[in-house]
C-alpha cells in the first residue's frame, strides 16, 4: 500500500482519492456515520491559500472550467471564509457588485433572477395538479357509487369505493415513486416532471369517461404513477435550485399550491353540482393545470447538482448562473457544492438502484435521515388531514348537512387549508421545520377531538356550525406546519446520492398510507361515527409529536451538504439532547417565563460558534435548534 503524501503535498479536503493535511484521507475528515461532537464542518475550512488556488486550477481543467478560472479562485475563497468576502484581498479580491450580491443575501433575502421565479412557480403549477387530482373524488363520491352500482352501503361496496378512492395513491406508492430513482437518472428532473405530467392528463381525461368501476380504478391507477413520480421530483427540483437561505420557503411551495390545488377542486366541485354530468366533470376537470406544467417545463433550466453528478460541469454552471444573481455565487457554490460531494462519494462508493435503495437502512446517515423523512411523512397521514381532504363531504353530511350544504363547508375547509399555507413562507425558514410541527400537532389533536365531540349534541344549527368551526381550525394549524414540512423536509435531507430513491421512499411511504386510509375509513366511519373516528386520528396526534421530537433534527437554513453534519450525529445523542437540553429549556422559558434561561446548541460551526452558516450572520440560540 502506498504512503501517504507528506503534508506539503497534500490535496484539499474532501476531494476523493486525496489526503488531507491533517494526514488522513477524506472519509476521516469527519465520521458522517457518527458525527459525535455534532460539528457542522465546511470541507475547504484549514487549506492554505496557494494550495487551494492550486487545486481550483486542477479542477477548473478537469471539469472544462477553465474560462471560469478567475471566478472559481474567488468563489473558493468565499466558500472557504463566507463571513470575510469584505476583506478578500490580491487576485481575488472581489469588486463591489460581487460584494453587494453576497451582502443581499442576507439583507434581501428575496431578491432572486427571473428564472428561479419561473422555476419555482412551474414547480407550483405541479403541486396544483396533485391537490386538484385528491380533490374531484372528495365531491365525486356522493355521486359515482349508485351509477357504478357499488352504493349499497354493503361491506364489498364500501371497500370498493374505498378502492376507486386509493388507487391513485396505490399506483404512486407500489409502482410511481419506485419509479423515479432509474427515471431521474435517466432522464433528469424535467424530464421526469414532463414525463408525469402526461400521467396526469390523459388517464384524468379519461375518468371522466369511464362506464364501469373497473375502468375507473384503472385510470386512477395510471394517474397514481404519474403522481408518485412528480411528488418525488418535484420538491427535490426546487430544493436542489433554491439557496439555501430561502429553501424551506421556496419548496413548501409544494403544498401551498397542493392546498390551492385543493381549494380549486372543491370550487369546481361545488360550481358542477347541479350540472346532470356534476361526477363526471369533477373527475376530469384536474386535467387543467397538468397542460401548462408540460408546456413550462423546459423552459426551465436543469438542476445544477444533477448536472454535477452526472459529471457535466459546464452544464451544471450555465444552469446555475440563470438561478443566481452573480457569477461570484455561481462560482461559490459550485466548488463548495463540488467538494462537499466528494466526501459523500467516498461514504457511499459506486452503487446501482438496489444497493442505493438497501443503504437507505446501513449506511448510518442516511439510514438517520430515512428515519426523520418517514417520520415526518407518515405523520401526515396519522394527523387525519386525508379524512377530511378524501372524505369531507361524507363526513359533513354524517354530521347533519345535506349535500350541498356539505359541498359547500368542503370548500370552505379547502379555502381555510391554502389561506393558511402562507404564513409558513416566513415561518419554515425562521420558526423551523422542527418548531413548526412540534407547535401545531397538538392543536390539531384537540381540535380534532373537539369537532368529533361535537356531533355528540342533538341535531341543531349550533352543533353543524361547531363541527365545521373545529374542522376548519383543525385545517388553519395543519397548513403552515405538517401541510409543508414533510416534502420540504424529505427533499432536503437525503445526500445527493441517494436524493432521488430516498425521497421515492418518502413518498411512497406517504401515499401508501394515505391509499389504507382511503380504503379503511369508510369502515372506521361506519364502526364508530365520526366521533370514535376523529378520537382515534386524535390519538394518533399524540403519538405522531412524540415521534417528531425524538426523530427530527432541524434543518432550517443549512445548506444540503451541510445536512450531511447533523445526520451524522446519532439518533441516541440527538434524543439525549432533547431530553435533557432541549425540554428542560422550554419548561423554563415557557412555564415558568424565565426569560434569562439559555439553550445550549446541539450543533456548532467548526470555525466560529458565533457564525450560523455561509448564508446567516447569527441567530438566536433558540432558534438554531
Amino acid at each position: 500500500m502506498a504512503e501517504k503524501p507528506h503534508a506539503d503535498m497534500i490535496e484539499p479536503k474532501g476531494v476523493e482519492g486525496n489526503y488531507l493535511e491533517t494526514g488522513v484521507d477524506a472519509t476521516e475528515h469527519v465520521d458522517l456515520n457518527a458525527n459525535l461532537e455534532a460539528k457542522i464542518k465546511n470541507p475547504l475550512k484549514g487549506i492554505p491559500r496557494a494550495k487551494l488556488m492550486r487545486d481550483v486550477e486542477a479542477f477548473a481543467q478537469e471539469k472544462g472550467l477553465m474560462e471560469h478560472l478567475p471566478l472559481l479562485r474567488k468563489g473558493a475563497l468565499v466558500a472557504q471564509n463566507p463571513h470575510d468576502f469584505e476583506d478578500q484581498d490580491g487576485e481575488e479580491i472581489l469588486d463591489e457588485a460581487e460584494k453587494e450580491a453576497l451582502r443581499l443575501e442576507t439583507t434581501h433575502r428575496w431578491r432572486m433572477p427571473a428564472r428561479l421565479f419561473l422555476t419555482i412557480a412551474t414547480c407550483s403549477i405541479g403541486a396544483a395538479v396533485q391537490g386538484w387530482d385528491q380533490t374531484g373524488s372528495n365531491g365525486a363520491n356522493i355521486f359515482f357509487p349508485e351509477f357504478y352500482g357499488i352504493g349499497s352501503g354493503s361491506d364489498r361496496d364500501t371497500l370498493l369505493v374505498g378502492l376507486i378512492n386509493a388507487g391513485p395513491y396505490i399506483g404512486s406508492a407500489f409502482i410511481g415513486c419506485w419509479l423515479s430513482d432509474p427515471i431521474n437518472n435517466w432522464l433528469g428532473r424535467r424530464g421526469v416532471i414532463f414525463t408525469s405530467a402526461h400521467f396526469c392528463l390523459w388517464p384524468v381525461i379519461g375518468s371522466a369517461f369511464c362506464q364501469t368501476w373497473p375502468q375507473q380504478l384503472a385510470c386512477r391507477l395510471l394517474m397514481g404513477i404519474g403522481m408518485g413520480v412528480k411528488a418525488s421530483t418535484v420538491p427535490i427540483y426546487a430544493a436542489e435550485n433554491a439557496p439555501a437561505s430561502i429553501r424551506g420557503a421556496l419548496v413548501m411551495s409544494w403544498q401551498m399550491w397542493t392546498a390551492f390545488g385543493i381549494f380549486l377542486g372543491t370550487a369546481i366541485n361545488l360550481a358542477v353540482f347541479n350540472h346532470p354530468l356534476n361526477w363526471r366533470l369533477m373527475l376530469g376537470a384536474p386535467f387543467i393545470p397538468a397542460v401548462p406544467l408540460l408546456c413550462l417545463i423546459y423552459l426551465c433550466p436543469e438542476s445544477p447538482r444533477w448536472y454535477m453528478k452526472k459529471n457535466r460541469y459546464p452544464e451544471a454552471w450555465r444552469s446555475m448562473i440563470l438561478l443566481r444573481n452573480n457569477p461570484i455565487q455561481v462560482a461559490r457554490d459550485i466548488y463548495y457544492i463540488h467538494a462537499q460531494l466528494a466526501i459523500e462519494k467516498e461514504i457511499v462508493k459506486k452503487s446501482n438502484y438496489i444497493t442505493r435503495f438497501t443503504q437507505l437502512f446501513t449506511i448510518p446517515r442516511v439510514r438517520r435521515a430515512n428515519i426523520a423523512a418517514f417520520t415526518v411523512m407518515i405523520a401526515q397521514q396519522m394527523c387525519g388531514i386525508n379524512i377530511i381532504a378524501f372524505y369531507s363531504t361524507t363526513v359533513f353530511v354524517e354530521s347533519g348537512y345535506d349535500q350541498f350544504q356539505a359541498m359547500l363547508c368542503s370548500f370552505g375547509f379547502g379555502l381555510v387549508n391554502w389561506l393558511f399555507a402562507f404564513p409558513a413562507f416566513w415561518t419554515i425558514d425562521t420558526f423551523g421545520r422542527r418548531s413548526l410541527l412540534l407547535f401545531t400537532f397538538p392543536n390539531m389533536m384537540w381540535t380534532l377531538l373537539a369537532a368529533g365531540l361535537c356531533t355528540l349534541m342533538p341535531i341543531s344549527t349550533a352543533r353543524t356550525a361547531l363541527v365545521a368551526l373545529f374542522v376548519f381550525l383543525f385545517g388553519a394549524f395543519y397548513s403552515p406546519g405538517e401541510g409543508p414540512v414533510p416534502f420540504t423536509y424529505s427533499a432536503e435531507v437525503y445526500p445527493l446520492s441517494h436524493r432521488e430513491v430516498g425521497m421515492g421512499f418518502a413518498v411512497a411511504t406517504c401515499l401508501f398510507w394515505a391509499a389504507v386510509l382511503s380504503m379503511t375509513f369508510p369502515f372506521i366511519l361506519k364502526r364508530l361515527d365520526t366521533v370514535g373516528a376523529f378520537g382515534l386520528y386524535a390519538g394518533f396526534n399524540l403519538v405522531a409529536v412524540i415521534m417528531i421530537f425524538f426523530l427530527v433534527p432541524e434543518t432550517k437554513q443549512r445548506t444540503l451538504e451541510e445536512l450531511d453534519y447533523v445526520f451524522a450525529v446519532p439518533n441516541r445523542k440527538f434524543a439525549s439532547y432533547q431530553v435533557t437540553k432541549a425540554l428542560p429549556w422550554w419548561f423554563k422559558r415557557y412555564c415558568l417565563f424565565q426569560r434569562n434561561a439559555v439553550l445550549e446548541p446541539l450543533y456548532r460551526k467548526d470555525d466560529d460558534d458565533v457564525h450560523a452558516n455561509p448564508f446567516r450572520r447569527a441567530s438566536k440560540t433558540a432558534e438554531k435548534n
